[in-house]
C-alpha cells in the first residue's frame, strides 16, 4: 500500500511549518498540502491571568513570530500549539509517569475540551484562529492507565495521551468537533484559511 498523497494542485504558496509535532506533518502530508519544515525550541508560557480559551492561539502566533525570519516571498508559516483543558485547568505534557498518571486519571470519565490554536503568517498578513474539540472519556482503570503509560509512553503529548493510540481507539466514547483539530490541527479550517490566503 502506498504512503505516497498527491498535492493539491491549486495551493500555489509554499508552507514553512513550525512545529515538531509528526502529528501535524502526518495530518498536511494526507490533506495534500505541502510543505518544508522548520525545527524551532520556543518557550511555550504565557501570561498567568490570560483566560484558558485564549492560551493555544496565543502559543500558536509566538511560535509563528519565532519562525517569520525563515519567511521568503510568497510563504505562509503555518504554527500550532493544542492544549488540554478540564474545567478549567490546562493540562500540558506530562512531567514525567506520575505526572502522566494524575492527568488521566483526572481526564478518566469525564469531558475535556481540546483546544488547537493556528496561526499563519506571511510578510502581507497574519491569521490567528483555533479549534475546539470535546472528548468524552470513559473511566480509566489504574491497570489501562499503566498498560497505556508503559507502552505508549505519551510524554511529548498534551494530556498525556494521543487520539490515534490505544485509548483514542479503545476508551474515547463520543468526540464533538473535529478528530484532526485532537491530533494536533484543526484542518477544515486550515484549509479554508490557506485557500484564502
Amino acid at each position: 500500500m502506498s504512503t505516497e498523497f498527491p498535492n493539491l494542485p491549486w495551493l500555489k504558496r509554499p508552507i514553512i511549518l513550525a512545529s515538531k509535532s509528526p502529528r501535524r506533518q502526518q495530518l498536511l502530508q494526507q490533506a495534500g498540502i505541502p510543505y518544508r519544515l522548520e525545527l524551532l525550541e520556543v518557550e511555550e508560557d504565557f501570561p498567568e491571568d490570560m483566560p484558558v480559551g485564549d492560551v493555544a492561539a496565543f502559543l500558536a502566533r509566538k511560535k509563528a513570530q519565532a519562525a517569520a525570519s525563515f519567511i521568503k516571498d510568497q510563504e505562509i508559516v503555518l504554527a500550532a500549539d493544542s492544549i488540554v483543558v478540564l474545567g478549567d485547568k490546562i493540562y500540558g505534557k506530562p512531567r514525567d509517569y506520575e505526572d502522566a498518571v494524575h492527568i488521566l486519571k483526572n481526564l478518566s470519565g469525564n469531558i475535556h475540551r481540546v483546544i488547537t490554536g493556528v496561526c499563519l503568517l506571511s510578510k502581507e498578513r497574519e491569521r490567528t484562529f483555533s479549534g475546539i474539540s470535546k472528548v468524552h472519556f470513559a473511566t480509566l482503570s489504574q491497570e489501562e492507565i499503566d498498560f497505556y503509560l508503559t507502552h505508549y509512553k505519551p510524554y511529548d503529548k498534551a494530556g498525556a495521551y494521543a487520539i490515534q493510540e490505544w485509548i483514542g481507539l479503545s476508551k474515547i466514547r463520543q468526540i464533538e468537533g473535529t478528530y484532526s483539530n485532537i491530533m494536533g490541527l484543526p484542518m477544515e479550517q486550515v484549509y479554508r484559511e490557506l485557500m484564502k490566503f
